[in-house]
């Protein structure tokens, strides 16, 4: 059995604003030229006609010559090659050009740009924002979101992942390790932070000892004459040995002047001035920096330190109201706070920004220029003459109406002057 298909009926698209204007405008002239015609072959009836045949024939006049000089900016009449016709696509590459000297005098300049910045709060609006990003504008936060998850998606993993590498590789061999590890030394201990790291160090050896006690007494076994292991001095020796190590490991613990742990800190006070100010120990632990960074290990903790970045920033990206909701939210949160109640930390951001955007107009305004410039110049001229033709094309259509209406006004006072005369 063959179902019937009732075709559905074609979706009607309403015409364009512009398009109804023209419509409508070219309607109003051919009404004008209906109206004059039947008023010219019954001006004889009554006298009152030859005032609408008055206002008929001017509004049709003025109706033609704005049609004319609309159409004109966009076409040739008619088709019709006439002269200072079609101005719109004859002059769409210096219409390009004037425009983008437009923009560059009145928009792109460090000036224009300086000044209008001036007015501009943008540590309040970044403020706000933070300190209450519910309020915002939730469209601008996810379309945001998307677009930074699908960049971060979008680019070469293993070149990104790599010029990361790089780069973290190239700041730790940028830092002058020497400097920094002498101060923290020197730091540590002035303020007697070093004493619990002596401690330790002298009970791991104490425990060292004791886990090592039968390999000692091997050694001394090993390297005692016959006669000492003969007679069995050789076990009394290691005893000796090992009864005096941790005899000044005790003493040592238990006391912090002892001499040795005052040598061992003599020591480590050398140690911190020959890192701060002795050029060949800097370079050797240069060295040890760079061996440390080139390491195969060492670069597999960069690359995954990398990797676990990406993936919470596009885990946050993706969901921005559930990192919003954690730690993260909470210190935006309180940086928004902080920005808005800080009138000093808002006139150093603002003036940072400002001279941002300052920065940028100067180096890439004539760029943009350009770019609007040879935009223009790319398109062909049916773009040019649509896109204008679409944007201003009602306000021009309402010309030829208006002056439809003003030239029948027009030649109706005239033919009432005519007849008071």
């Amino acid at each position: 059995m063959t179902l019937l298909r009732i075709p559905r009926p074609r979706e009607v698209l309403p015409p364009h604003p512009a398009r109804r204007m023209r419509v409508m405008a070219t309607g109003m002239l051919v009404a004008m030229a209906a109206l004059f015609v039947t008023a010219r072959a019954t001006a004889h009836l009554h006298p009152a006609i030859g005032f609408v045949q008055a206002f008929a024939e001017a509004a049709m006049v003025g109706g033609l010559a704005d049609w004319f000089a609309v159409t004109a900016l966009f076409r040739h009449p008619l088709g019709l090659p006439i002269p200072h016709t079609a101005i719109i696509p004859r002059n769409k590459d210096r219409i390009g050009d004037t425009l983008a000297l437009f923009l560059r005098d009145n928009f792109l300049t460090p000036a224009v740009v300086a000044r209008r910045m001036r007015h501009v709060d943008v540590a309040a609006a970044a403020g706000r924002f933070l300190a209450s990003p519910s309020g915002g504008d939730g469209r601008l936060r996810e379309g945001a979101s998307r677009l930074i998850a699908d960049v971060l998606e979008a680019l070469d993993q293993e070149r990104l992942g790599g010029m990361v590498k790089g780069a973290i590789g190239q700041r730790l061999r940028a830092i002058n390790i020497g400097p920094l590890a002498g101060q923290a030394i020197e730091a540590a201990m002035r303020d007697g932070r070093h004493a619990p790291v002596m401690d330790s160090i002298i009970h791991w050896a104490d425990r060292t000892l004791e886990a090592n006690e039968p390999v000692i007494r091997q050694m001394v076994h090993e390297r005692a004459g016959k006669v000492l292991r003969w007679t069995g001095l050789d076990e009394n020796l290691a005893d000796a040995i090992l009864s005096g190590l941790r005899k000044l490991l005790a003493d040592m613990a238990a006391d912090p002047g002892h001499p040795l742990r005052l040598k061992a800190e003599e020591g480590m006070a050398k140690l911190a001035f020959d890192l701060q100010f002795d050029l060949e120990m800097q370079a050797k632990v240069a060295k040890l920096r760079d061996e440390i960074v080139d390491n195969p290990a060492m670069q597999r903790w960069i690359e995954g330190m990398w990797e676990q970045a990406r993936a919470g920033l596009l885990r946050a990206v993706r969901d921005p109201g559930r990192a919003m909701a954690g730690r993260l939210g909470e210190a935006l949160r309180t940086l928004g706070g902080t920005v808005q109640q800080e009138a000093r930390l808002r006139l150093v951001i603002n003036r940072f920004v400002r001279r941002a955007a300052v920065g940028a107009t100067a180096s890439y305004g004539d760029a943009i220029v350009r770019l609007v410039s040879d935009t223009v110049r790319g398109w062909d001229a049916g773009t040019v003459t649509s896109r204008l033709e679409h944007a201003v094309g009602r306000d021009l259509q309402y010309i030829r109406v208006n002056g439809t209406l003003v030239g029948g006004l027009v030649g109706l006072v005239l033919h009432a002057i005519d007849r008071l005369l």
